[in-house]
């Protein structure tokens, strides 16, 4: 099986902060391999601005190094690589001034799309957005991308979104979260929506409950200064786990389209209950033999920032009603592990009697790594000597299953962009959804801080705070395994 590449139109990409962490790690080497893949038109170009001095041949070599070393192996091809950085541009702009601006101008093109990647921190999107109109850059042809975080609470979120609001139209504003730009979140839709064998299934009548965990192996690392301002709630569970949780829970919108899509998630984020302060543990890592702890790491002391963030979660509708959702995300847990479980009810009544043990169908979706998707199902084990029931995995990890052409598909990033230059919005956020779930959120953290509770210790390694299996364990559940 291969598949199809559909070239897009030709387009002028300009990244802002084109020299920065996020470009040479994920944006640049996603590009490369799109144009590899034969996706980006002939005229298109890539344009790099930052506050970097850099000529177009220095930033040709800087880009050159990111992709050998963050894509080594697309890299080997030379040829193309070389191809490729013979359609970069670079500008020397700054974002707070006027220096650079009329040459950004003169290096895009007006007769194609024209696409504007906010890949800066949050305080200078409205400043770009505004300069970009000021120089004839925001036209009905033109597109930003805008990263997270959108906002720090919900009254920012407001007000970031009406800054953007007075240079661009809501149909042009690409607010990014890669989460969603992944091959198995979207293979989630298919699997639901696709099927007539799981949608009559996926409702409280057959779900007990649903888990969804994001566990990162490493620490804050260099992103100290500001995970400590954000913390787990703002940095993962309202913007990443928030769209995992309405895809899995969303009804099925009328078409595959942005506004529908999107429409169906809002709905979810609408209908969430306020959660309850005993429903959600927060907790901070400790330091190890090998690596310092939190508190090390963003060097405060005294810090009261969570790296870890579990709850429990209800939506007050017909499909979900009683049934409970339980998310945890953190960092420097046992291993790197993304995944979404559907734990469906026990079998009504079994017919094989108490020996048999109780078994459960189990949906499993594989973020990171390996993506796949698994359903566990319940079997005879194999042998005399009477029925046993075991459970046994239908497993579809996808570099298996489709073998090392499909299986190397596009990274988040790559899918994404391309979506932006086609113009389709279905997989971003729109200005509604970030200021719901900001409202969601924000009265968890007020009563945080109103109480004045510190995150709970837990080891380096470890699955996150002891408090945290007793979130789950009191409802006679357990927590799925973190593991690679």
């Amino acid at each position: 099986m291969v598949s199809r590449v559909i070239p897009v139109d030709p387009f002028d990409l300009v990244i802002f902060g084109g020299t920065g962490d996020l470009a040479r790690r994920k944006i640049l080497p996603g590009l490369f391999r799109r144009f590899r893949a034969g996706q980006m038109g002939e005229e298109s170009r890539v344009i790099g601005a930052a506050r970097s001095d850099l000529d177009v041949e220095g930033y040709r070599a800087l880009v050159r190094e990111a992709i050998e070393e963050f894509d080594p192996v697309s890299a080997r091809d030379h040829e193309a690589l070389d191809a490729f950085l013979g359609r970069l541009g670079y500008v020397v702009v700054d974002a707070l001034g006027t220096s650079g601006w009329a040459d950004l101008a003169d290096e895009v093109s007006s007769d194609r799309v024209r696409a504007f990647y906010f890949s800066v921190g949050p305080r200078l999107f409205g400043e770009l957005a505004e300069r970009l109109h000021k120089h004839g850059m925001a036209d009905h042809d033109s597109r930003i991308v805008v990263e997270k975080p959108f906002g720090r609470d919900l009254e920012t979120a407001k007000a970031l979104n009406a800054t953007l609001a007075k240079h661009f139209h809501e149909h042009q504003i690409y607010r990014i979260d890669h989460y969603l730009g992944k091959e198995t979140v979207q293979n989630l839709m298919a699997i639901r929506f696709g099927n007539t064998l799981f949608e009559p299934l996926w409702n409280g009548q057959y779900v007990d409950h649903i888990q969804i965990t994001v566990a990162e192996s490493v620490g804050v690392g260099g992103r100290g200064d500001y995970y400590d301002r954000a913390g787990a709630m703002r940095d993962m569970m309202q913007n990443h786990l928030m769209q995992l949780f309405c895809l899995i829970a969303m009804e099925p919108p009328a078409k595959f389209e942005p506004d529908p899509v999107r429409d169906e998630k809002l709905k979810v984020i609408r209908a969430l209950d306020p959660v309850e302060p005993e429903d959600v543990v927060r907790g901070q890592y400790e330091a190890s033999a090998e690596a310092p702890g939190y508190r090390e790491q963003v060097e405060n002391p005294d810090s009261t920032t969570e790296s870890f963030v579990a709850l429990k979660a209800h939506i007050s509708n017909w499909r979900w009603a009683g049934t409970p959702f339980y998310l945890r995300t953190g960092k420097r847990l046992k291993a790197r592990a993304s995944e979404i479980a559907v734990i469906f009810k026990d079998a009504p009544h079994s017919i094989f009697g108490a020996e048999a043990g109780r078994h459960a169908n189990i949906l499993t979706i594989r973020l990171q790594p390996n993506e796949g998707i698994e359903l566990g199902v319940t079997i005879k084990e194999p042998g005399p000597g009477g029925m046993r029931l075991i459970d046994v995995p239908l497993d579809m990890t996808f570099a298996e299953a489709l073998g090392p052409d499909d299986a190397d598909f596009p990274d988040a990033y790559e899918r994404l962009i391309m979506d932006v230059i086609r113009g389709n919005q279905t997989l971003f956020m729109r200005d509604d959804e970030v200021e719901e779930a900001w409202a969601w959120a924000d009265p968890i953290i007020a009563g945080w801080e109103t109480r004045g509770t510190s995150p709970l210790p837990y080891a380096s390694g470890s699955s996150g705070p002891d408090e945290a299996l007793a979130l789950i364990h009191r409802d006679g559940r357990h927590w799925r395994e973190i593991k690679p």
